[in-house]
């Protein structure tokens, strides 16, 4: 079957009254964005649904730029056809003949919104169904459990005839529900927490420290590449904040105190991290732990570091094992660059018996202890480099300081 439309439906959003108007055109600012190649495309919106008039413009590729935007529950491909019985029952057929292959079960669900068409919903299921089961030998009615449900949806306009429902990211359209800092490493968790979180609405600014010399080009090569996976999702460009970390990270495995030192390193990015959340607007920091996997992600732990502060600390994989990681890792491409062998400032100067459940009054005695680091996370913070990534490669170095996209 060629659709003539495509019908996209919303996740379901909680909020109501001017929130959802707001979250519903947002949808429609983000499908207009992410088909503004197909020009021959219309489209429109009603409440909860967007409707792609294709005029020409190919479905499958369409289809593959809806399946990614965050927001949209489902979409279908339909053929829209006028009130009229005979159009309806031929519709249906040519639906049910155009499926990869023929069912042996099936059944009609209509929904008759225009209440001036002369039959109703229980009429209209005998009489398409009958249409349908006279012209296709062997294909069979069940209510209960078909192998296809044959959609017929009657409005003021016209009538939607369909069978697939597609499933799409679902979630909150992106950036809705406000601005996060992910503390982006460069392994495989936090560009899927930063998914997950963009998911739900955030939009998302990533932050990665590195420790020049000790952390090469390439490593900073992989991060941009993988927060332009991410923008991929968001549909608009993502800053990325680059902060070099080797004084402090220098001075704190000065410390003396080896097994505190991821501690005291997660503690200082976090710092560092929510200055420039407040700089950029942003009301919570984004981190990729997942409760138990490595030392510093017990729950001893995450305690004595996330006292740091004082933003909500958002941790969307704190229960996921790290199979299910890796699973949505590869889902949405990012896991074949994350695990390219390029260090991290994370894996410099690891002690060989870390703490489990280090003590928040020793730590914060030992961050005391060490001089000038609150100056040198001042420091930090105010020589921090700004790229905009872009989801296409660009050959240039992308620049900073553009407005946000709303």
């Amino acid at each position: 079957m060629n659709p003539d439309m495509i019908l996209i439906r919303f996740g379901e959003f909680t909020m109501k009254g001017k929130n959802r108007d707001r979250f519903d055109k947002r949808m429609v600012e983000q499908v207009r964005r992410s088909l503004r190649s197909f020009v021959r495309a219309e489209i429109t919106r009603t409440y909860g649904r967007i409707y792609i008039t294709l005029n020409g413009e190919p479905y499958e590729e369409i289809a593959i730029k809806l399946k990614d935007i965050f927001g949209i529950a489902t979409f279908s491909p339909i053929r829209k056809v006028a009130n009229e019985l005979e159009a309806i029952r031929s519709a249906a057929l040519e639906v049910m003949q155009a499926l990869p292959s023929q069912p042996a079960t099936f059944k009609v669900s209509t929904k008759r919104v225009e209440k001036q068409f002369p039959h109703d919903t229980q009429e209209m299921n005998h009489l398409v169904g009958g249409h349908v089961l006279r012209e296709t030998p062997g294909l069979k009615v069940n209510v209960r459990e078909p192998e296809v449900e044959l959609r017929v949806e009657i409005q003021p306009e016209g009538t939607y005839v369909f069978s697939s429902v597609v499933q799409a990211a679902g979630g909150f359209p992106y950036g809705t529900n406000g601005k996060a800092m992910l503390l982006l490493s460069g392994g495989i968790d936090s560009p899927v927490a930063g998914y997950l979180a963009m998911r739900q609405g955030l939009e998302i600014e990533a932050v990665h420290f590195h420790s020049y010399p000790f952390t090469s080009d390439k490593a900073k090569e992989k991060v941009i590449d993988l927060v332009r996976r991410l923008s991929h999702y968001s549909g608009v460009p993502i800053k990325l904040h680059l902060v070099s970390f080797t004084d402090i990270q220098t001075a704190l495995a000065q410390s003396g105190q080896d097994p505190l030192i991821i501690t005291l390193m997660r503690r200082s990015m976090l710092r560092i991290a929510e200055r420039i959340a407040e700089q950029v607007g942003a009301f919570g920091l984004v981190s990729g732990d997942s409760l138990g996997q490595v030392a510093s992600q017990t729950l001893g732990s995450m305690n004595v570091i996330g006292r740091s502060a004082q933003l909500p600390l958002l941790r969307p994989l704190i229960t996921m094992d790290k199979n299910e990681i890796i699973r949505i890792a590869r889902q949405i491409d990012t896991f074949e660059t994350s695990i390219l062998p390029y260090e991290d400032c994370c894996t410099l100067f690891v002690p060989k018996s870390p703490s489990t459940n280090p003590n928040l009054a020793i730590v914060e005695k030992t961050e005391q202890a060490i001089d000038g680091l609150e100056a040198m996370i001042t420091e930090a913070v105010a020589s921090v480099e700004v790229m905009r990534i872009t989801p296409e490669i660009r050959s240039a170095i992308e620049t900073a300081g553009e407005d946000s996209w709303f």
